[in-house]
């Protein structure tokens, strides 16, 4: 497996990038025959190195890898155009996903192996041109002997003002944030949503700051109370060697939202991609895609970086388990990729920085 560091990769410009793409890999728009694919990715986690490993095995299908920020490598493959070397862009969250769809870089996939593999409300059942591989769930997190899991419910229960002061989230900029209140917007319309917007920031106990560790640290160190962060961020600290991550996550408990009769279920976002529409090798990429819903991928997400798989049926690493069981939300992720504009602005009226 080859792989290309960000730095070399963004340094450079399009076409000089597209070209020393494929001196450092060997490959170009004849990779078909090559039996090489070209993925780029925003998924910057060492263990995924092991997925590429294994689907070269099975297949023989050669794995060079791009990695990137995810608006970075789609200004890429956008400068790039017909030239890019790209096959495959995979990503974090169903708005990125829904921004390079908007971009018009993916191109249609009929899989039956997807299509059967991957639940209809985590793929684009429209135009058949992205698909979640993972799911990342959006849960409340809270501090252990503070709070009482049983005072929580939903999350338009933290707009609730016995929250006062007791709440802290991350920045109306992070697309996580964004995707939530599009998420929430296609649920109970635009009036109930901007109130919920605006009674979640007067609860704020400090200006929104940091990322998803930076958030439940907060809650562990007594800044704050409680606070929204995906499970995937939380699980790493289970397992680590380093004794303040150790004692950060025994202090924090999981509480799964709107599980409730009625209720919509908790919100799962995705981690996905698709094949691109000027892909050199584009039956390879759709083999790597089928490839990633693969018993042995699906684990590779679950054990490798605390993701719940998307296949049903697959295995779930013992420390998601340990957070219990509970109910996502059925609704289809198409509907919030046009959802985020308004929900942008939204937040923004809603002061939320």
């Amino acid at each position: 497996m080859n792989k290309i560091s960000r730095r070399i990769f963004l340094g450079t410009g399009a076409a000089v990038s597209a070209v020393a793409l494929a001196e450092l890999t060997g490959v170009g728009k004849s990779s078909a025959q090559n039996k090489q694919i070209n993925l780029y990715s925003s998924r910057h986690y060492n263990t995924d190195m092991k997925l590429y490993t294994d689907f070269e095995k099975q297949t023989g299908i050669k794995v060079n890898l791009v990695e990137g920020k995810g608006e970075e490598l789609l200004q890429r493959i956008k400068s790039e155009g017909r030239n890019s070397p790209a096959d495959i862009f995979l990503t974090a969250d169903v708005g990125n996903i829904w921004l390079a769809q908007q971009a018009g870089v993916f191109a249609p996939v009929n899989s039956s192996v997807l299509n059967q593999r991957i639940p209809p409300n985590l793929r684009d059942t429209v135009k058949n041109e992205w698909f979640g591989f993972s799911t990342r769930v959006r849960v409340i997190m809270y501090r252990k002997g503070k709070i009482n899991p049983s005072q929580l419910s939903t999350y338009e229960d933290l707009g609730n003002p016995k929250w006062r002061g007791k709440l802290i989230m991350r920045t109306s900029t992070n697309i996580y944030n964004q995707s939530l209140t599009a998420w929430l917007l296609g649920i109970q319309g635009s009036a109930k949503t901007e109130q919920w917007a605006k009674n979640v920031v007067a609860n704020f106990a400090r200006q929104p700051q940091g990322g998803d560790r930076d958030q439940f640290e907060a809650v562990a160190a007594g800044i704050a109370d409680l606070t929204v962060a995906n499970t995937y961020y939380l699980g790493s600290y289970g397992t680590s060697k380093d004794p303040q991550k150790k004692e950060i996550f025994n202090s924090i408990g999981v509480f799964f939202p709107n599980q409730g009769k009625g209720q919509s279920g908790a919100f799962s976002n995705i981690s996905g991609g698709g094949v691109l529409k000027n892909a050199p090798n584009r039956a390879g990429a759709i083999k790597f895609l089928e490839y990633l819903t693969s018993p042995s991928a699906q684990n590779y997400f679950a054990k490798g970086n605390f993701e719940y798989p998307v296949v049903k049926g697959a295995e779930i690493d013992p420390l998601l388990k340990s957070f219990g069981t509970f109910r996502t939300s059925t609704t289809s992720l198409t509907g919030v990729g046009p959802n985020l504009a308004n929900a942008v602005k939204i937040m923004d009226r809603a002061g939320w920085k």
